[in-house]
C-alpha cells in the first residue's frame, strides 16, 4: 500500500490510533502509538522522533535523537487492541544525516538483501522459520542478593501426575514424548489454531501447526517461506500474536530456548536456498539432490558455524539447549534427514523447486534480522569462496564415540565462547559494509557485560545442591 492508500483505509475502516514498531538491537519489538488523525504523507518522509539513547545498545544520551520512519508495505491491523489500531513496521534514521542508522537490525537485513543482488551470485534468498515455544499455566521467577528462582508450571505436565487438580485428569505427556499427540493429551490444539488463524488474518502465510515434542506445553507453529526483510518482520509478528494470543487465555508463551530441565528445548530451525530468476540454485544432481553452489553454501555455513552462533544463539541459554540427546545439533556437520546434524536437507524436496537446506541451530531468542543476514552472508562467502563442506554425516552423531565425535567440529558450548569466535572471525560479515565493526563490536560488549558476566557472577539454584554442605 502507498501512503496515501493507507491514508484512505484508516477512513474507511474507522482506524482510532496508529502504532508504529521497531526492534531494538538484542531483539524486542519497541512501540510508539499516535492518533490516526496524527498520521499523514508527512509523516511517511519525515517520521517521527524518539529518544535513542533508551534503546539498549543504540545511542549514547548526547546523541540521543533518532526518527522512526513509518514502512507502508508493513502494514496489518492489530489483532489484540481495545480500540481500532493499525501497526507499520519502520526503520530507523539518524535526524541530521537522514542516513539510515547502522544499529537497526532492520538496516542490516535491507544491506544484506542488496549485497546479495549485487554479488551476481544470486537475486532472491528465503527464509522458512520453524519455530518452537513453550506456554505455561504460571511462571514464577525472582534473583535478589540472598536468593534466586524460578517456578514453571503446565496443567500437561508429567510433573503433575500426581497434583491435585480437583479433579486431575491425567493426560500428561511423558518427558520427551511430546511430539503431535492428539487432544486431550495435547491440550494446546485450541490455542495453537487461534494463533494460526490470527497470523493468517495479519497476512503471515503459515504451513501448519503442532504439539512439539516436549512435555509442559510446547508448540510449534511453522512459516511459509518468504524473502529475508518480509520473513524476519512476520517473526515479529508471529511472536507477538503467541505472546497476546496465550495471554488474552491467561497463559504465558515463552520462547526461551531451554526453560525445562532434561526435556527439548526450543529451536528457530531455517529453511533456506538461494534463487535467480525462477531458478532454484540449490537444486542439482549431487548429494540429496544439491547442486555445486548449495554445497558451497553449506561450506559457508559450517565454516562460520561457531561465529554465527554468537547471532543466532544469542543467550546464555542458548547453549543448555544445544546438547546431546534432545534433538538439537552439537556438531557443525550436514546430512540429508539426520536431525543430529547442524544442516539438514530435507527428503520432501525432491522436486527442484523445493531443494533447500536447513540449518538447525538457531533459536527464537535471536533477533531475526541479524539471524538470516549472518546466515546469507555465510552462505555467499561460501559460494564465493568455494567451501566445500567434505563428507555428510549421516550416522546419529549422539552415537559416535568420542574419538569419532571429536573429529568433528562442535557448535560452541556457551555464549562467552561463540563471542570470542565471533570476535576472532567476522570479516565474511563486513562484506559490502553490511555488519559494520561497530555493530560487532557494540553486540559482543552488550553480551558480555549484560549477559556473560551478569550470569558468571550469581550464584546458582543447583550450586547449593552441591556445595552447601563442603
Amino acid at each position: 500500500m502507498t501512503p496515501r492508500e493507507i491514508l484512505a483505509h484508516i477512513r474507511e475502516m474507522e482506524v482510532r490510533a496508529v502504532d508504529l514498531r521497531f526492534m531494538d538491537f538484542p531483539g524486542l519489538w519497541k512501540h510508539i502509538t499516535i492518533p490516526a488523525s496524527a498520521l499523514n504523507e508527512t509523516t511517511f518522509e519525515e517520521g517521527l522522533g524518539f529518544d535513542g539513547s533508551s534503546m539498549r545498545g543504540w545511542q549514547s544520551i548526547n546523541e540521543s535523537d533518532m526518527v522512526v520512519l513509518p514502512v507502508p508495505e508493513t502494514v496489518f491491523l492489530d489483532p489484540f487492541t481495545k480500540d481500532k489500531t493499525l501497526t507499520m513496521l519502520c526503520n530507523i534514521q539518524d535526524p541530521l544525516t537522514r542516513e539510515d542508522y547502522t544499529r537497526d537490525p532492520r538496516n542490516v537485513a535491507r544491506k544484506a538483501v542488496n549485497y546479495m543482488k549485487g554479488s551476481g551470485i544470486c537475486d532472491d534468498a528465503y527464509f522458512g522459520p520453524k519455530l518452537e515455544f513453550f506456554v505455561f499455566d504460571s511462571v514464577r521467577f525472582d534473583q535478589n542478593e540472598h536468593s534466586g528462582f524460578y517456578y514453571l508450571n503446565s496443567s500437561e505436565g508429567a510433573w503433575n501426575t500426581g497434583a491435585e487438580e480437583n479433579p486431575n485428569l491425567g493426560h500428561k505427556i511423558r518427558y520427551k514424548e511430546g511430539y503431535l499427540p492428539c487432544p486431550p493429551a495435547d491440550s494446546g490444539h485450541d490455542l495453537r489454531s487461534e494463533m494460526m488463524l490470527t497470523m493468517s488474518e495479519c497476512g503471515i502465510r503459515v504451513e501448519s501447526h503442532h504439539h512439539e515434542g516436549a512435555t509442559g506445553g510446547q508448540g510449534a507453529i511453522d512459516l511459509h517461506y518468504g524473502p529475508l526483510v518480509e520473513t524476519a518482520d512476520n517473526v515479529l509478528k508471529y511472536k507477538y500474536i503467541v505472546k497476546n494470543v496465550a495471554r488474552r487465555h491467561g497463559k504465558s508463551a515463552t520462547f526461551m530456548p531451554k526453560p525445562l530441565f532434561q526435556d527439548h528445548g526450543s529451536g528457530m530451525h531455517v529453511h533456506c536456498s538461494l534463487w535467480k530468476g525462477s531458478k532454484n540454485l540449490f537444486a542439482g544432481s549431487g548429494y540429496a539432490g544439491l547442486s555445486d553452489l548449495a554445497m558451497y553454501a553449506i561450506g559457508g555455513l559450517l565454516k562460520h558455524g561457531p561465529a554465527l552462533c554468537a547471532l543466532t544463539n544469542p543467550t546464555t541459554n542458548s547453549y543448555k539447549r544445544l546438547v546431546p540427546g534432545y534433538d538439537a545439533p552439537t556438531r557443525l556437520a550436514y546430512s540429508s534427514r539426520n536431525r543430529s546434524a547442524a544442516i539438514r536437507i530435507p527428503v520432501r524436496s525432491h522436486l527442484s523447486q523445493a531443494k533447500r537446506i536447513e540449518f538447525r541451530c538457531p533459536d527464537g531468542s535471536s533477533n531475526p534480522y541479524l539471524t538470516f543476514s549472518a546466515m546469507l552472508m555465510a552462505m555467499l562467502d561460501g559460494v564465493k569462496n568455494k567451501i566445500h563442506p567434505g563428507q555428510p554425516m549421516d550416522r546419529n552423531i549422539y552415537d559416535l564415540g568420542p574419538e569419532e565425535r571429536s573429529l568433528l567440529p562442535g557448535t560452541p558450548e556457551s555464549l562467552d565462547e561463540a563471542l570470542k569466535n565471533l570476535e576472532q572471525g567476522h570479516e565474511f560479515l563486513l562484506q559490502g559494509d553490511v555488519f559494520t565493526e561497530d555493530v560487532i563490536r557494540t553486540w559482543i560488549r552488550f553480551k558480555r557485560e549484560n549477559e556473560v558476566e551478569a550470569m558468571r557472577v550469581r550464584p546458582h539454584p543447583h550450586e547449593f545442591a552441591l556445595y552447601y554442605d563442603l
